[in-house]
């Protein structure tokens, strides 16, 4: 964490238009250290509301820190971001923290939720491993992840920019920032950089922290990124524009795209659309036999084997939504004619069925 690192961290903030960016060595450890400077889990029964269609890490560091999830729904299935209502319904008297993910890079409805939450005094941490860069006009401008107290974000190989492995913790707070400075490497009050430089000889260590440090070799990929980050996310914005409208042509009614009445209104960073969820299956297959790969995003975390402990409501739209999901490729060099050729193929095996 020398002096790439500083750069790194004084343009992602620069980027994202917050005071204080944290670079750490994944975005799991953001998520982890998030939880950890709100002091969530210091107490018995704490809980974070969170919507399940996400990656487990966020789950799995909520447990990690002695809390307990609370799984929430999303809004629709071509909208599938935690619902507002549903964090107004089940935020109580445990509730430390409300878990916000940006699914695809696109915002969740955080005037609503922040609201819901200043009201009853909770913090919220957003996921923003998906949105890298993106301000969105609705919310005046701001970054994602500047919008909550603590935003999360990824730089695994992939997302819209990546150092391989790597993530950062962004926050307006001098005293949060504070604190996950100091969980980030071991609770010390200075590091090798600073003794380096001759600011220090020794240290204290305050708290019991983490080895959560990235470093320089890292730090300079993420700097040479962040150069590239705007003109990659436009050509994203420019595919998902076309990815709408080849489902709204071709798709033959038989298909929907995920944030399809407004695909620039985030960071592209997934291109979903939602199928018959009986097909789902048979599609991806399909698909493959033809070299067009295909993924889900994402199985619902309270359905994982390692969660029925923590099982709550039924969440009606994220089991739909799971069920009939595919995400198809997305990356900066596609060309829109393949995109037309994967739509259109999605859309012959949708009209047909299985033998």
């Amino acid at each position: 964490m020398g002096g790439r690192t500083i750069a790194f961290e004084e343009k992602f903030a620069e980027l994202v238009g917050c005071r204080h960016a944290i670079a750490v060595s994944n975005g799991t450890a953001a998520l982890h250290l998030a939880l950890l400077a709100l002091g969530i889990g210091s107490e018995a029964g704490d809980e974070v509301i969170q919507p399940s269609i996400n990656f487990v890490a966020g789950a799995n560091m909520t447990i990690a820190v002695g809390a307990k999830p609370v799984f929430a729904d999303i809004v629709s299935l071509v909208e599938p971001a935690i619902d507002p209502a549903q964090v107004e319904a089940l935020i109580g008297p445990q509730t430390k923290a409300v878990m916000v993910m940006h699914y695809g890079g696109y915002p969740a409805r955080m005037r609503e939720i922040m609201r819901i939450c200043r009201q009853n005094n909770v913090p919220v941490i957003e996921d923003a491993c998906h949105a890298t860069g993106f301000r969105a006009t609705e919310l005046d401008g701001a970054g994602l992840g500047t919008i909550g107290d603590i935003g999360c974000f990824s730089f695994f190989a992939n997302k819209n920019m990546t150092t391989g492995e790597g993530g950062m913790v962004t926050t307006n707070s001098d005293e949060l920032a504070a604190r996950i400075r100091n969980l980030r490497s071991h609770g010390m009050t200075t590091l090798t950089w600073e003794r380096h430089k001759g600011r220090a000889s020794t240290y204290d260590v305050m708290a019991n922290g983490y080895n959560y440090r990235i470093d320089d070799l890292r730090a300079a990929l993420g700097l040479a990124q962040l150069e590239k980050l705007p003109k990659a996310n436009e050509r994203r914005q420019q595919l998902a524009a076309a990815y709408a409208r080849a489902v709204e042509h071709i798709g033959r009614g038989e298909l929907e795209y995920v944030y399809g009445s407004n695909p620039t209104a985030g960071s592209a960073h997934l291109a979903a659309v939602v199928v018959d969820p009986d097909q789902r299956d048979r599609i991806r297959k399909s698909l493959a036999e033809r070299g067009i790969q295909t993924s889900m995003h994402y199985p619902p975390v309270h359905e994982f084997s390692a969660f029925k402990r923590v099982a709550g409501p039924q969440l009606p739209h994220t089991r739909a939504f799971a069920n009939a999901m595919i995400t198809l490729p997305l990356f900066p060099d596609l060309g829109e004619e393949a995109v037309n050729d994967i739509v259109s193929a999605v859309a012959d095996l949708c009209q047909s069925r299985a033998a």
